[in-house]
């Protein structure tokens, strides 16, 4: 019988350097930004105009952590303006594999995902009882004094 051998990581511990690759495909941009240069060379205005609601600046935080991480290349040219151009490094391509198995259960579970949501969501309203209803910080600070 084969046994996996000891990890010197865990990821439930907080000082484990995995962790930190965790943090960095949970932020909200990252994943998107992996997809959108899987197969293809982009260059930043491509990019934003692929990504949906991404502004400049998340843009190039997320490149730049994504450089720094070892996970994407950029490669400027001598242009004017400077030309910039994106792709994925070879680590990059492999943990873009496993964010597109994700993107593919996605894809494949969305329906019951929110059947699931829509269902939570009207058990809870049932079970709300009608009172008061309480209002919002932003229409408190709106209300006159």
């Amino acid at each position: 019988m084969e046994t996996n051998p000891p990890s010197r990581y865990d990821v439930f511990n907080l000082d484990c350097p995995s962790r930190k690759l965790f943090d960095r495909i949970g932020e909200r941009w990252t994943p998107l930004v992996l997809l959108a240069l899987q197969h293809d060379i982009r260059r930043f205005s491509a990019l934003l105009r692929r990504i949906e609601g991404i502004s400049q600046k998340m843009l190039t935080q997320t490149l730049r952590g994504l450089e720094r991480d070892g996970l994407v290349t950029r490669r400027a040219f001598a242009t004017v303006p400077v030309t910039v151009e994106y792709t994925l490094t070879p680590l990059g391509e492999s943990l873009c594999d496993a964010i597109d198995v994700l993107r593919r259960w996605a894809f494949a579970n969305v329906d019951e995902l929110a059947a699931a949501r829509e269902a939570y969501q009207s058990d809870l309203s049932a079970s709300t009882p009608a009172g008061p209803e309480v209002p919002t910080p932003r229409a408190l600070a709106d209300r006159p004094s």
